[in-house]
């Protein structure tokens, strides 16, 4: 009888505990398995960047040159991107970044907040405009101007090499975007081992920038994202095939452009333009993609740039066109999903791509219409940040190189002899 009222008390105890974990009032994994949760909560929790003070010359000066070049960025004072920057916006993504730090608003759809101590930091921010400053100071590559970018780059490499917090773990945890793709490039091998912010790999060694330790990052788009797209029937509605306005004479892959321009020639639907980017070819650019069912991607200098990211926000089904494209955020998002591609060899076969784009059927182009529709706004660069758009993406991106980060620079610190398996 005792026996039986014990094996009954263990029972009842057991569907008490049982029952209080699965609705939640009670977390075995706290008693049992601290670390595991210890680790869920790191990487829920907002990764700790510590933004270093540089003067303005390095940032915003190259945005605002009246302001004294000591004066302190803050939310209050930090200068609007112009919207008068024509297509250098496509690379205006190190300014959203260091926007994003300074905002002091709400930090709970946020994936990077600032800290002011460093020893609390999980990533350090350089907030240096190397796309802005070649850009301004090094466009034309002859200008004797580009001296004045070069200046920035050693200033800034002297600043790093003189820090602690640089020195501790050899630049691993040190952010720094480059994604013109000339951005730093008198010193940037000297950057090798941070975490570079690239819009793609197209002008870096393997040695000095991969997918293991950067993140590729979207162009800003510089065409106005589509926000009113709720045609009754949107295939209908959109006339053009196939659209493409940009420039046809490119290096490397995008030589495959030129090429294309005599291959799609003599189709009623499909638009293909030689254009300079103005203010005008811009404007052409964002009707054209809103009326057009599919919008040409085809490689440039590098395999990537922001045609790519116009044709998300304008709806317009993108054809990628590259056989070494990266795309930004490719372990959340599936790009099968709202684009089609197409390698080198098979987009420069009269008649081919165009063939296939046609056998599309209405029903898949609506499913990459509504797709493309569900996430554009991952690409909105934007201030004050909003939740998962792209620079909460990318700051993400960044989170979840932390871990990698972390093991590097604790072997480096007890290995005699470094990287001794390539040995």
């Amino acid at each position: 009888m005792f026996e039986k009222a014990i094996l009954s008390l263990i029972f009842l105890l057991l569907l008490v505990i049982t029952y209080s974990v699965f609705i939640g009032t009670v977390d075995i994994r706290s008693h049992f398995f601290p670390l595991l949760q210890s680790t869920a909560q790191s990487c829920s929790a907002p990764l700790r960047v510590y933004m270093y003070d540089l003067p303005r010359r390095f940032h915003v000066g190259l945005l605002d040159h009246s302001s004294p070049d000591g004066l302190p960025v803050t939310s209050e004072n930090l200068p609007r991107w112009p919207r008068s920057s024509g297509i250098k916006r496509q690379h205006s993504v190190e300014y959203w970044l260091m926007a994003s730090l300074l905002y002091d608003g709400e930090s709970e759809q946020r994936e990077a907040v600032r800290v002011s101590d460093p020893d609390t930091a999980q990533a350090f921010f350089v907030p240096f405009f190397s796309s802005l400053s070649f850009n301004t100071h090094g466009h034309n590559m002859t200008d004797p101007d580009t001296e004045f970018d070069r200046q920035l780059q050693i200033e800034i490499l002297e600043f790093l090499r003189n820090s602690k917090y640089w020195q501790k773990s050899g630049g691993r945890d040190h952010v720094i975007p480059m994604t013109h793709p000339n951005a730093f490039r008198f010193l940037r091998q000297q950057l090798n081992a941070s975490i570079l912010i690239v819009a793609d790999f197209g002008r870096y060694p393997r040695s000095m920038s991969n997918l293991s330790k950067d993140v590729v990052a979207p162009y800003v788009h510089v065409v106005e994202s589509f926000t009113d797209d709720n045609p009754p029937d949107p295939f209908v509605a959109r006339k053009t095939l196939l659209f493409f306005q940009g420039n046809t004479i490119r290096k490397d892959e995008g030589k495959v452009r030129a090429k294309l321009a005599k291959i799609l020639t003599g189709y009623d639907d499909v638009h293909y333009e030689r254009s300079a980017p103005t203010t005008k070819s811009i404007k052409e650019s964002t009707e054209g993609m809103r009326s057009s069912k599919f919008c040409l991607h085809p490689a440039g200098d590098t395999p990537s740039s922001c045609r790519l990211f116009d044709a998300i926000v304008s709806h317009c089904v993108p054809v990628i066109v590259s056989d070494r494209i990266e795309l930004p955020f490719e372990d959340e998002i599936d790009y099968s999903e709202f684009s089609v591609f197409f390698s080198i060899k098979e987009a420069g076969q009269p008649g081919y791509m165009i063939d296939q784009l046609r056998q599309i059927p209405k029903e898949r182009w609506i499913e990459m219409w509504q797709r493309l529709k569900s996430i554009s706004h991952y690409y909105e660069f934007q201030y004050p940040p909003k939740k998962e758009d792209a620079v909460n993406m990318v700051w993400r991106q960044v989170k979840n190189k932390i871990p990698g980060v972390q093991l590097a620079v604790h072997r480096h610190r007890r290995l005699k002899i470094p990287d001794w398996w390539s040995i």
